[in-house]
């Protein structure tokens, strides 16, 4: 069984070589304000970056402002943002979200993790996105690409996204923490696929228990 040194050993090495490999930016989500950040981070689950990106510039022309959202009706809302997916759970979360920062923060998105899951709509994935990206504040992500690379590289027993993102922070420096969740994300997406991961273009796969299979 590896022992928590040997795991942080093999995760500094999978950090040092997927590192150079993908130098993106920390979200491809389209953004100006943080309040733009949360908005758009609500509208990626279970949607593209991409997507996103053709439904926002339009959307907060639109709504600029906390207040805007609340006032918009439902059926409106619903329509505009219907291209991300799931436009009626997103907009109940938008709308909700809105109305708690309205009534807990005076409409400003605040900058720590305790305040930011108090907002309705508003999970751990959703916060360590947004402090990570606007504020500079350090957060394991775990998105369903975080979450299926940290169990196949054998960073975690856990299912939980919350319990993984635990995990993986005590395997990490903390000021790596935001960058490993980007590199994950990435190579989630071009490489270590859900259906079928390319071994052979892994330059991790070395490092992985999937080697052993």
């Amino acid at each position: 069984m590896e022992t928590l040194k040997k795991k942080r050993a093999r995760i500094k090495r999978i950090y040092e070589k997927l590192d150079p490999i993908y130098t993106y930016e920390k979200t491809a989500l389209k953004y100006r304000t943080p309040f733009q950040l949360l908005i758009a981070t609500i509208l990626s689950a279970q949607c593209t970056d991409k997507q996103v990106n053709t439904v926002t510039p339009s959307l907060f022309k639109k709504h600029k402002t906390p207040e805007d959202f609340i006032k918009a009706p439902i059926a409106e809302l619903e329509m505009d943002i219907r291209p991300t997916g799931f436009f009626r759970n997103k907009t109940k979360s938008i709308k909700g979200c809105c109305q708690g920062l309205v009534d807990l923060y005076g409409g400003k998105v605040p900058q720590s993790m305790e305040e930011m899951i108090k907002l309705p709509g508003v999970g751990r994935k959703t916060a360590n996105c947004v402090l990570g990206a606007a504020f500079g504040i350090p957060g394991v992500v775990v998105d369903t690409h975080v979450k299926r690379l940290s169990m196949r590289m054998g960073l975690t027993d856990n299912k939980d996204p919350d319990k993984i993102e635990m995990d993986v922070q005590d395997l990490l420096p903390k000021e790596k923490w935001r960058r490993f969740s980007d590199i994950l994300i990435y190579h989630g997406r071009e490489v270590c696929k859900a259906r079928k991961p390319d071994h052979s273009r892994c330059a991790v796969f070395s490092l992985c228990p999937s080697n052993s299979i």
